[in-house]
């Protein structure tokens, strides 16, 4: 890894920890589970320009850059780089690129492409993207052709998507997360979201 690399890796996982420590700090006071909090936008929106920034200078940081622990961080504030559809969609092709090389795990562009498909109003491919559905349950978006998806999530890493439901259901069970009181509105609220910040036209 060269001094630069080294530099880039210190400054992703700088990025990566303090994003994951107020993410922790908003799940613990309610919080996260209320829309999108400002101090999460401005956070991921700065990581975002960061990224940016050493991409547009550098090239993706993948692991023979930065090593896994600096490439799963690249990825991390890519994911999280909501309000930033032309970053988002830079990215998934860099990290598809760099998954057919072996620098990064194939699980990445896959989460990635489900993110940017589901912001973008259409099915995801793996099923990892998940919401409060009209039933009151916690559930995968849209699915694209739903018979394959397992097929699939294991090409990625993934098992099958019913164990996943199953661990996902469990989990908003035990923890503060709740169904919102008026589902139809949370969905007209993402639907202008998506458009104000231009995954929707």
């Amino acid at each position: 890894m060269t001094d630069v690399w080294a530099a880039v890796r210190t400054q992703l996982l700088a990025m990566a920890e303090n994003d994951l420590r107020l993410r922790a700090e908003l799940e613990a006071d309610g919080s996260l589970f209320r829309g999108y909090d400002p101090r999460m936008r401005a956070m991921h929106d700065a990581n975002a320009a960061r990224l940016a920034g050493i991409f547009d200078t550098l090239g993706w940081p993948g692991e023979p850059q930065v090593g896994r622990e600096g490439a799963k961080a690249a990825w991390l504030i890519a994911q999280h780089a909501i309000a930033q559809p032309t970053l988002q969609r830079r990215a998934l092709a860099a990290l598809q690129a760099a998954a057919r090389r072996g620098d990064v795990p194939a699980l990445y562009a896959a989460m990635l492409e489900d993110r940017i498909r589901c912001f973008e109003g259409r099915p995801q491919r793996y099923g990892t993207q998940f919401d409060w559905d009209a039933e009151g349950q916690m559930s995968p978006l849209p699915v694209e052709e739903p018979d394959g998806v397992d097929a699939r999530r294991k090409e990625v890493g993934l098992g099958p998507l019913a164990h996943e439901v199953r661990a996902r259901q469990a989990a908003v069970t035990d923890g503060p997360d709740r169904p919102p009181a008026d589902w139809s509105a949370r969905q007209r609220e993402l639907e202008a979201w998506c458009r104000e910040v231009g995954w929707r036209y």
